[in-house]
């Protein structure tokens, strides 16, 4: 059923890149015009795995109450896929509270915990827009040093980089450099100046944790429930400045395109994630290449959700 599905919306998919990109549009432009209704609805991910992961959780949740359901993933950076939530070419996102609301909504936020991460965003987030509820499931950024460095260095909090920055090389995804939650809160809250960035993008996730674990890098922004974390003994610095703020799993949704039914399923599944469940399943994901539809469909059947 589910090929069928995706065989019949290829023109769809075409249509809806052409909306997002594109200027203001009016419902009767928009191809999800309705889907609120009983239209397709189209779920998005992210360039990197535990955002098309959840996004999966997402699609078969909502397509166990006989919604139509369309995948978009690996679309690329938040800069990317905001706008085309915004304008309706995608109709449910699965999103990190704390760095949607830093790099889309207000740069210059100093909410920190969920609560008040919640509050701003429901605040400030344009109206065809919306949060559901947050999980308690979350994955924060993290400065990430190799066991060398940390052993060197001494090396238990990102204040201990402050005088031994300038001889660290630190990676991440470009928009790391950009980001207040990356180097330039980094800068602002600890006065850190690296000897250099290194950009990788998403694809290149596995040489730069091998070149964090050869040395050849010697730190690196990493999601904080990556199984590579665990498996080659890095260490995850503490951040008592909060530059990473709270980092719940929350969808985003824009408003007409998910009915009641969407919306419930949507709140169903965060009530039951947690960072442990993810933790379990993004090893199974990224370690033990397995399927991300079925560790998805496992994981939603042992919750009671399918």
């Amino acid at each position: 059923m589910k090929k069928l599905i995706r065989g019949a919306v290829v023109g769809l998919v075409a249509a809806l890149t052409l909306t997002a990109c594109g200027g203001d549009s009016g419902d009767n432009d928009n191809p999800l015009a309705g889907g609120g209704d009983g239209g397709t609805v189209t779920v998005g991910g992210a360039n990197f795995p535990e955002s098309n992961l959840l996004g999966e959780i997402y699609a078969q949740a909502l397509e166990a109450k006989d919604l139509k359901v369309t995948r978009k993933f690996n679309i690329g950076a938040r800069e990317v896929y905001y706008d085309q939530v915004v304008k309706g070419g995608i109709g449910v996102m699965p999103e990190y509270n704390g760095a949607l609301l830093t790099t889309s909504v207000d740069k210059s936020s100093t909410a920190a915990t969920t609560e008040e991460i919640n509050a701003a965003l429901k605040a400030k987030l344009p109206p065809s827009v919306e949060i559901l509820n947050s999980a308690q499931a979350e994955d924060k950024d993290s400065v990430t040093v190799n066991a060398q460095t940390a052993a060197k260095y001494n090396l238990k909090s990102i204040a201990d980089l402050r005088p031994v920055a300038k001889e660290l090389v630190i990676a991440g995804p470009s928009e790391f450099k950009t980001r207040r939650q990356g180097l330039v809160g980094l800068k602002d809250a600890y006065g850190l100046e690296f000897k250099k960035f290194q950009p990788f993008d998403a694809g290149a996730q596995a040489t730069l944790v091998k070149l964090l674990t050869e040395n050849e890098i010697q730190a690196a922004d990493l999601f904080t429930t990556d199984p590579t974390i665990q498996q080659n003994k890095l260490v995850v610095l503490e951040d008592p400045k909060n530059v990473f703020s709270a980092q719940n799993v929350t969808p985003l949704v824009h408003e007409s395109s998910v009915n009641a039914t969407g919306r419930a399923a949507l709140n169903a599944v965060s009530a039951k994630l947690t960072t442990q469940d993810l933790l379990d399943m993004m090893k199974r994901v990224v370690i033990d290449k397995e399927d991300q539809e079925k560790v998805a469909e496992a994981w939603l059947k042992k919750s009671g959700l399918v």
